[in-house]
């Protein structure tokens, strides 16, 4: 549990909607903003999304692996979602920046990746806010309305939440689990697999920029060109989760 002062759920709540709009901003006579398609539950597919795959990293530990995940998705002309903690990004704001730059889209993974189900409402809403407030000063740009909870620990209650601070939860269908390293008996191959094993249309991969116990080669990082290559191979394209965010047409006017 953080040490921090603990301030009132309206007040962090006020905090954050000053600074990402209110969750019904956007919305017109088509109908509500495109985020809010996504409330109500857990996104853990691209919906009607046809042959494609979103590839995704969640970056919470070290950086250990980010240069070589940039450069493979630059070379492969790839694009990728990263999941970023507050800490993250205070502790790593040239690496923040770099992702930015890139024009990689970057949502919001909490300030300390605590298990959600263990704090209050009024701490899950200062952790959404403060890792808001860390990444835009990290890398000055405006995060995407796109929360993913640490450790996929999601509830309805807790999707309800954060659809309430303007986010739609946006989990995975796989992981990769490289993040767990050669000393959990992860290699490169079984990491391949295990996001081609749940190849589907509007598949979601998750995948990490480091290690959990910070040691050894970031799997994830080297298993990235094979993995974007056999996709590809089998007829899928990498789709960028901003897609999401398009507003649907609205239907012509009846005669």
């Amino acid at each position: 549990m953080s040490c921090r002062p603990m301030v009132s759920v309206l007040a962090v709540t006020a905090a954050l909607l000053a600074v990402t709009g209110t969750p019904a901003a956007g919305r017109g006579a088509a109908g509500p903003a495109p985020v809010e398609r996504l409330y109500g539950s857990a996104v853990r597919e691209i919906p009607d999304a046809g042959k494609a795959v979103a590839l995704t990293f969640n970056a919470a530990w070290d950086e250990e692996g980010l240069g070589t995940v940039l450069t493979v998705l630059r070379r492969l002309k790839s694009p990728a979602t990263f999941f970023l903690t507050g800490q993250f990004a205070e502790r790593h704001p040239a690496a923040a920046q770099s992702i930015a730059t890139a024009g990689h889209g970057i949502g919001n993974h909490s300030q300390s990746h605590p298990p959600f189900g263990e704090l209050t409402s009024s701490e899950r809403a200062q952790e959404v806010a403060l890792a808001d407030q860390a990444v835009r000063r990290a890398t000055g740009i405006q995060p995407l309305p796109f929360f993913r909870f640490p450790y996929g620990d999601t509830t309805p209650a807790q999707i309800a939440e954060v659809n309430a601070l303007g986010y739609a939860d946006i989990e995975w269908t796989t992981d990769t689990n490289g993040y767990k390293g050669s000393a959990a008996g992860m290699t490169v191959q079984k990491t391949v697999k295990r996001a081609l094993d749940a190849l589907r249309p509007g598949e979601i991969v998750q995948m990490h920029v480091g290690n959990l116990d910070g040691q050894g080669p970031v799997l994830d990082a080297q298993a990235l060109p094979q993995i974007i290559d056999a996709i590809r191979s089998r007829g899928y394209r990498i789709t960028d989760l901003r897609t999401l965010l398009t507003p649907v047409p609205a239907p012509p006017p009846a005669p």
